[in-house]
């Protein structure tokens, strides 16, 4: 009520002025002036009171987003068992906080397990599963002595969340439902760094991870590399990739397609390969430092507006000595 309340005195104005005012019933040069001001400002005052509206209704909008990412993409600590970490995501829906992406990273007494995923699609549309996917991970790494068993739990969340979406979609077409359930998958790259550093990974789909260190950025590929979640079965036997160590003052960046495939006016492909060799060239691995320079870079490249959502995690060993560095202040956990 309190709404329309501006808007209909405005228009009472209007209409009393035009039924009860003696100058807008004559014909004269100045009275129609009069009355063209008096309905230009009328207009110009129901202009404004709508558009604070929107921006009141957009503000509200942003405010429960943010809520949504909170409980989604909470914001990851700065140090998790003795690893640095960094993290953002950027949505490719404009106005959007939360996209298609996914990242977990979580200390256990199995050791730090952390997730990067990719739903397909993009955008608000692919946020259920995001969160059937980062709610399964999130119970699962505690109760799962071996990381093959997080990995098959995460498997029958993304079916039982997609099953429920298609048959909500369809009630009454079975077969429909199952061809659309189908379609949809998530790429999964499902990491644990033990304490010793030795790392043992799953890649279902997903693009490998970089290894970072004083001059150098490696790609850490696996042997074996499983299908992405959803339109194949997991094999019987699930058997995690020793994938080599991750040594004090090392990092690991972890990414999603968004990255290399994002493209310039040119169609070029964003080169990550030399964005990470440059950031880490003449200055130990910071994690932020690097974050920072793959968003700069990304954006500058795609002129501020990527085409599919990204996602970038950066965790460094710390464990051990290590001579200090400056303190390095938080970093946000949304780009935008």
């Amino acid at each position: 009520m309190l709404s329309l309340a501006l808007p209909t005195v405005w228009g009472a104005t209007a209409i009393t002025y035009k039924l009860v005012c003696p100058l807008a019933q004559q014909d004269g040069l100045g009275a129609r002036i009069v009355t063209s001001a008096v309905f230009f400002a009328v207009g110009t005052g129901l202009v404004l009171h709508v558009r604070r509206t929107f921006m009141r209704e957009l503000r509200i909008a942003r405010q429960v987003a943010g809520a949504a990412q909170s409980v989604l993409l909470r914001p990851l600590p700065q140090r998790i068992d003795g690893l640095r970490v960094a993290a953002a995501q950027l949505s490719a829906d404009r106005g959007a906080v939360v996209g298609g992406d996914l990242y977990e990273v979580i200390a256990t007494e199995h050791g730090v397990r952390v997730v990067m995923g990719d739903v397909r699609g993009h955008g608000i549309a692919a946020i259920g599963t995001v969160a059937a996917v980062l709610g399964s991970f999130r119970e699962a790494v505690h109760d799962e002595a071996e990381l093959g068993g997080v990995l098959r739990k995460l498997e029958r969340a993304l079916a039982r969340h997609l099953g429920e979406r298609a048959r909500a979609a369809h009630p009454s077409a079975e077969l429909e439902s199952d061809s659309q359930v189908g379609e949809e998958f998530v790429t999964v790259l499902l990491l644990e760094i033990r304490g010793d550093g030795g790392m043992w990974a799953f890649n279902c789909g997903h693009p490998a991870p970089y290894l970072l260190s004083s001059g150098r950025a490696d790609v850490l590929t696996l042997a074996e590399l499983l299908p992405p979640l959803g339109p194949f079965p997991l094999p019987a036997e699930l058997s995690a990739e020793h994938c080599g160590q991750l040594l004090p003052g090392e990092a690991l960046l972890l990414h999603t397609d968004g990255v290399e495939d994002a493209r310039d006016a040119h169609g070029r492909f964003f080169p990550l390969p030399a964005v990470l060799a440059e950031a880490v060239r003449t200055q130990h691995v910071s994690p932020q430092a690097v974050l920072g320079a793959v968003f700069s870079r990304l954006l500058r490249h795609t002129g501020g507006s990527p085409a599919d959502d990204v996602a970038v995690l950066v965790l460094r060993n710390d464990r051990g000595h290590f001579p200090r560095q400056p303190q390095e202040p938080p970093v946000a956990h949304q780009v935008t």
